[in-house]
């Protein structure tokens, strides 16, 4: 996903069973790997790993009302665009941050897209991915945080 935000984003309270880092006005979940464009990543299980669009990411592209994403089995190549979201803003693009094949899509954030403002470390992720390659290449909450401005 790659967005200019208009400004940083509020703060939020923390999501799901991580912690939270606040730096400044960031939100970026400690133990969750993220992207230069605005997604973020979690291992749910060896080798496979759930993908979402940032706190950061979604407070750029202002209110979410379709999203597109691939059907599973469907093999990505990294930095290949895996879906489409639209908001009131724009549309943008959804890249793959690694070799994967999609193995589950989010059929709640197809129903529900605007659960990617409200819920974006939650019930708003977008797709599971299945990558022998894996995260190590991303970014870690520090990381993001400084590259966002925290």
């Amino acid at each position: 996903m790659v967005c200019e935000p208009a400004e940083p984003p509020g703060r939020r309270g923390d999501r799901g069973t991580h912690r939270t880092l606040r730096l400044s006005a960031v939100s970026a979940p400690d133990g969750l790997r993220f992207t230069r464009d605005h997604e973020w990543v979690s291992s749910v299980a060896p080798h496979r790993f759930r993908l979402g669009i940032t706190h950061y990411g979604q407070e750029a592209l202002g209110e979410v009302v379709f999203i597109d994403l691939p059907d599973t089995g469907r093999g990505v190549g990294s930095g290949e665009v895996l879906g489409e979201v639209e908001s009131t803003k724009s549309v943008t693009e959804v890249y793959s941050p690694f070799d994967a094949v999609v193995v589950e899509v989010n059929p709640e954030v197809i129903a529900t897209p605007d659960l990617v403002n409200s819920d974006p470390y939650g019930a708003g992720w977008l797709v599971e991915l299945e990558s022998e390659t894996g995260d190590d290449d991303l970014l870690d909450a520090h990381a993001y945080a400084s590259l966002v401005g925290g």
